[in-house]
């Protein structure tokens, strides 16, 4: 049984509570005893329901949900860490010592708002937002749950979906200003399709020269499936020079003076801007790679085996139509209709029923 009393320090009543042995001490907010005793049958009945009381929710801040779900990241060796870390510090800026609870649609909207005034793009916020709700949902699957509930959380509009790729020449410019340590990295990917990261940590182990294959184990594949490239010709002969060329100690295919590589960015940036092509990434070798492969022939569902796409939505997103496209497929239109025989020609002036209209007459040879 639960009782209602006042501290000597306040003219407010306080209750007292309990559950599963453990007393709770809350203030009711008000001078009135009648009022304190509806809180207190409140309480009492949220435990009776088997319910937690909401004050435990009250103890619960933000920080805490952050830290679980960064250690969420951790035990699930998820390699997307390093930008939930920056997610995290983000929202903590904003967040940081309030209490879950008191978080509010409104106060995110806010957020929001003054992320945008900063120069953030939608895509960065929205994996802040991302970030925030995971931890709420995290605390609701905690036993017992660290919260009652999951505040709505808006997301942004994004448009940030590239169409850029390389034409050929595009590409032999690019290779012409790259270090010749990465040269080899950028033609992997331009005929492959394989992520970044991907092509960094292949090792000599998942490389079979005889029979030239390469093999991605799913432990570093962004989709964790495993994955087989039969190389052709030329990859397959600056696959066998690597070897010959490979340092002693060091399992990496691709390597400086034995020392594996991370990140290269700025190197690739200078090429680009050299290159006439600034702006461009790496990852648009992977579009690249995609289109070359349909415009070859090879079948979707094979090509998307080889570049590693799961689903089709986001393979159509990567097989990009250009003006060259567009015009080639006018000239292949011509070509299959003079196959058929059927030249057409047009002729105008053709009355309608409505009084000064033309309208238009094919007429086959």
């Amino acid at each position: 049984m639960g009782c209602i009393y006042r501290r000597k320090d306040s003219k407010k009543y306080w209750i007292k509570y309990y559950r599963n042995g453990k007393a709770y001490h809350e203030s009711s907010g008000s001078e009135i005893k009648a009022v304190a005793e509806q809180f207190l049958k409140r309480r009492e009945g949220e435990i009776a329901q088997g319910k937690i009381p909401s004050i435990v929710y009250d103890q619960i801040t933000l920080d805490e949900l952050a830290e679980d779900l960064l250690t969420d990241y951790r035990i699930n060796l998820k390699r997307s860490i390093d930008k939930a870390v920056r997610s995290v510090k983000k929202v903590l800026s904003e967040f940081g010592g309030m209490k879950a609870t008191q978080i509010t649609t409104a106060s995110v909207k806010r957020y929001i708002e003054k992320r945008m005034q900063s120069g953030a793009a939608n895509a960065t916020i929205n994996r802040e937002l991302a970030a925030l709700k995971r931890m709420y949902k995290l605390g609701l699957m905690c036993t017992p749950a660290k919260v009652s509930q999951i505040p709505y959380i808006p997301m942004l509009k994004e448009d940030n979906v590239r169409t850029s790729f390389f034409e050929h020449e595009q590409f032999q410019e690019v290779l012409k200003y790259l270090p010749e340590y990465l040269r080899p990295i950028a033609f992997f990917g331009y005929c492959s399709g394989w992520r970044k990261q991907e092509i960094l940590s292949l090792t000599w182990d998942q490389v079979d020269l005889d029979q030239g294959v390469a093999r991605l184990s799913p432990k570093r594949s962004k989709n964790g499936e495993g994955r087989t490239l039969y190389l052709e010709p030329d990859l397959w002969q600056m696959m066998k020079n690597l070897h010959r060329r490979r340092a002693f100690g060091c399992p990496h295919v691709f390597h400086v003076d034995g020392e594996r590589i991370k990140d290269f960015r700025k190197a690739w940036d200078t090429a680009c801007t050299k290159a006439g092509v600034s702006g461009m990434l790496f990852h648009d070798l992977r579009r690249t790679a995609v289109r070359n492969m349909v415009r070859a022939g090879i079948p979707e569902r094979v090509a998307m085996s080889v570049s590693g796409h799961k689903t089709r939505s986001i393979f159509d997103r990567y097989n990009i139509v250009s003006p060259d496209d567009l015009k080639k497929a006018a000239l292949m239109r011509q070509e299959y209709r003079s196959k058929q025989g059927a030249q057409l020609r047009f002729s105008y002036g053709w009355p309608c029923q409505a009084k000064g209209a033309t309208t238009l007459r094919v007429v086959t040879p």
